[in-house]
């Protein structure tokens, strides 16, 4: 099994994301749609090796989809899955994942 490791822009995607829906619609909704998004990323531990090939952003880049709203971008490196952003509600990753 893999180990799952949160990037720091995954975190403050996190983030961002709960103060969104929060304001939207309550903190209440927002910690259970984060957990379910925790959840999600969890799970790549099992079965790391799905998703999209994104290459064309950054070399062993993939993605899924999250509950149809948010796409959940990582990389698979030896035994861990490092969770590298999550976009929400149609945002694009525009270039690879930073060094930070």
């Amino acid at each position: 099994m893999h180990s799952i490791v949160f990037r720091p822009q995954a975190e403050a995607d996190l983030f961002a994301l709960y103060r969104y829906i929060a304001e939207a619609s309550g903190r209440g909704r927002a910690g259970e749609y984060i957990s379910r998004v925790e959840k999600a990323c969890m799970e790549l531990a099992l079965f790391p090796e799905r998703g999209t090939r994104r290459d064309d952003i950054a070399a062993g880049l993939r993605t899924i989809g999250f509950e149809r709203r948010a796409t959940i971008a990582f990389r698979v490196l030896d035994q861990v899955v490092e969770i590298v952003a999550i976009a929400y509600a149609g945002r694009e990753f525009e270039s690879g994942p930073s060094d930070g």
